[in-house]
C-alpha cells in the first residue's frame, strides 16, 4: 500500500477562510515524513475554497466537504471527507461503540463514562438510555430488525434490549469474564459472544440459554464474526446432533480475534477447526469480506487478507501505522478500518485512492458495526 498520507484533522474549517492554512504529511515507509501545507487563496461564488499545496503535494480536486490531495513522489492519493455532522451531546466521555440501525433511522453507542444510549441517527436527539449493566458496556448493536439491540460487558452479562422502551428483555449469564464482542447470526434467532474467559458461546434468544461453547482458546477474544461459507470449503461434520434451538449455523464459519497472536476459524455448527493462523500480535477485531476472504486487524497496526481456502500465507498485510486496528468493516468491494490513532479509512478495489474520514484528532476511533 501506498504511504499514508495526513492531514489536519479541523482542516474543513481551517481552509474556510482567506489565506487558512492546514498541515499535510507523506509518511513513506523507512523513509523521512514528508511535511507540507494548504492555503486557502480565496472563496470562490460557490462557497468552495480555492486552495494550493505547498511543493510536493497536488490539490486533484476540492469542494465543501473533501479534499483529494496526491504527494506523485511517493505515489500516494488519499481523498479526506469532513464530518457531515457531528453530535457532542449524547456521550461525556470517548466512545467505545457504535452502530446504526438498519433503516438508518437509529443510533446507539456505548461510552466510557459507562453509559448505552440509543439517539435519533439524523439530528443526535437522545430517544433512550438502556441501564442495567454493571461497569462498562464493551459492544452494542442492533438486530437486523432495528428494533432490538444486543449489548455485552465487562459484568459478564449478555443483554437483549427493546430500542422502543429501552426495557431489557433477555439477559444471558455463563461468561467468567467480560464479554468483548458479539455477533448475530442471520435473522438474529441465534448470537455468538466472544469473552476474556477465552470461550466463544453460542446463545438461543427465545429461550435465553447456552446451545454451548463453541470455543475454549484459553486466550481472550477480542472479536468474533459469523459468515457465510463458500461451497468450496470443508466445515466438517458436528459430533453430535445439533439442538433444533440452533437456527442459521448450518455452512457458517466463526472467525476468533485472539489475544495470543491467533486467528482461528471453525464451523459454527460442526464445532470443527478450519485454520489456525499465528499473527505478528494480538488480534483485535475480524470480519468477512465474502465466502472464502477474509480480514483481521492487530495491535502492532497490521491488517491481514486471507483466502479460507489457502489460508497459510496471507493474499496480502496492509501496515499504515504501528497504531492498533481498532475496527474491521466489508464495505462495497472492499472495507473501513479504524485504528487508535484517530485514522478511519475507506480501501476499495476500484479507487486508485484511498478515502479518508477525517474529523478525529488523534482519538482511537474505536467500533462501529455498520454502513448505511
Amino acid at each position: 500500500m501506498a504511504a499514508p498520507l495526513r492531514i489536519q484533522s479541523d482542516w474543513a474549517q481551517a481552509l474556510r477562510k482567506d489565506e487558512g492554512e492546514a498541515w499535510l504529511s507523506c509518511h513513506p515507509p523507512g523513509k523521512p515524513t514528508l511535511y507540507g501545507s494548504l492555503t486557502c487563496q480565496g472563496i470562490g461564488l460557490d462557497g468552495i475554497p480555492e486552495v494550493t499545496a505547498s511543493e510536493g503535494f497536488i490539490v486533484n480536486e476540492i469542494n465543501k466537504k473533501s479534499i483529494h490531495i496526491s504527494c506523485p513522489e511517493e505515489n500516494a492519493s488519499s481523498k479526506f471527507l469532513a464530518p457531515y455532522t457531528t453530535f457532542s451531546r449524547i456521550h461525556s466521555k470517548s466512545i467505545t461503540c457504535l452502530d446504526i440501525s438498519s433503516g438508518g433511522g437509529l443510533g446507539v453507542s456505548s461510552s466510557a463514562d459507562g453509559s448505552m444510549k440509543i439517539w435519533q441517527a439524523s439530528n443526535g436527539e437522545l430517544r433512550r438510555v438502556l441501564e442495567g449493566h454493571v461497569f462498562d458496556v464493551n459492544c452494542c448493536r442492533f438486530f437486523p430488525s432495528g428494533l432490538v439491540v444486543l449489548s455485552g460487558g465487562m459484568d459478564a452479562q449478555l443483554k437483549i434490549w427493546s430500542a422502543e422502551d429501552a426495557s431489557c428483555v433477555v439477559t444471558f449469564k455463563g461468561h467468567k469474564g467480560g464479554i468483548l464482542d458479539t455477533a448475530i447470526v442471520d435473522r438474529g434467532r441465534n448470537v455468538v459472544s466472544g469473552s476474556r474467559d477465552g470461550t466463544a458461546r453460542l446463545w438461543d434468544c427465545g429461550r435465553s440459554a447456552c446451545l454451548g461453547v463453541i470455543a475454549d482458546c484459553g486466550s481472550s477474544i477480542n472479536g468474533v464474526a459469523v459468515g457465510a461459507a463458500d461451497n468450496s470449503i470443508n466445515l466438517g461434520s458436528p459430533e453430535q446432533m445439533p439442538s433444533e434451538r440452533e437456527v442459521g449455523t448450518e455452512s457458517k464459519m466463526l472467525l476468533l480475534a485472539r489475544e495470543d497472536k491467533k486467528l482461528q476459524c471453525l464451523g459454527l455448527q460442526s464445532r470443527q477447526p478450519v485454520f489456525l493462523f499465528v499473527g505478528s500480535d494480538a488480534f483485535n477485531c475480524c470480519t468477512f469480506l465474502s465466502g472464502f476472504l477474509l480480514l483481521a486487524g492487530t495491535q502492532d497496526g497490521n491488517i491481514y487478507q486471507l483466502d479460507v481456502r489457502s489460508p497459510r500465507v496471507p493474499v496480502q498485510v496492509i501496515h499504515r501505522s504501528g497504531a492498533p486496528v481498532l475496527s474491521l468493516l466489508s464495505f462495497r468491494d472492499g472495507f473501513i478500518a479504524s485504528q487508535g490513532d484517530g485514522s478511519c479509512f475507506i480501501v476499495q478495489q476500484d479507487l486508485d485512492y484511498l478515502i479518508e474520514l477525517t474529523g478525529a484528532d488523534c482519538d482511537p476511533v474505536y467500533k462501529h458495526f455498520h454502513i448505511f
